[in-house]
């Protein structure tokens, strides 16, 4: 075995442990964004002041993983003599032996999955805080505004009545 063979196995199995890394994290982001969504639902906002400092704390651990996998790139492409740009998983697939291409393609398969259910859960996410922040704004309104809303009932021998000056609070000081 040739020298850059071995030290591309060694770079190979660095870059493998990055990708466990960012595996276990999709998968934990996953789980925050769950939680997030359920505490949104129960209006927990001791538990979400929590949850957001996790988030935190995570995304500051998080970053040395990523810079590792720039670290890994970079001396990946100067081993193989390509652009940093050029050094991917599936480049890395083309380029390594069989056993570490299907170590690799592996990871890639469970990342690739991780990330179409991120972007799912996600967009739930997004969905569920536009629903609260819309519904937050029209109960705003309805309370705030001054029968602005032209807001029409109907007396009891079903006569519409327009009513004005009507807001839950009285906004003159």
């Amino acid at each position: 075995m040739s020298a850059m063979t071995t030290m591309a196995e060694q770079k190979v199995c660095k870059l493998l442990g990055v990708l466990d890394n960012d595996i276990e994290h999709i998968q934990f982001t996953l789980s925050q964004l769950n939680e997030l969504r359920a505490l949104v639902i129960k209006r927990d906002e001791r538990a979400l002041k929590e949850l957001l400092e996790a988030i935190r704390a995570e995304a500051e651990c998080y970053a040395g993983n990523e810079l590792e996998r720039q670290s890994m790139r970079k001396d990946l492409a100067s081993l193989f003599g390509c652009y940093v740009e050029d050094v991917n998983l599936s480049y890395l697939i083309d380029v390594l032996p069989a056993e570490t291409s299907a170590q690799i393609a592996e990871k890639k398969a469970a990342l690739r999955a991780l990330i179409e259910k991120l972007k799912k859960e996600y967009a739930a996410t997004v969905l569920l805080l536009s629903e609260c922040a819309r519904f937050n704004n029209i109960l705003f309104r309805s309370i705030f505004e001054l029968g602005e809303t032209a807001t029409i009932t109907y007396g009891s021998n079903g006569e519409a009545k327009r009513q004005s000056n009507v807001g839950l609070v009285d906004m003159a000081f």
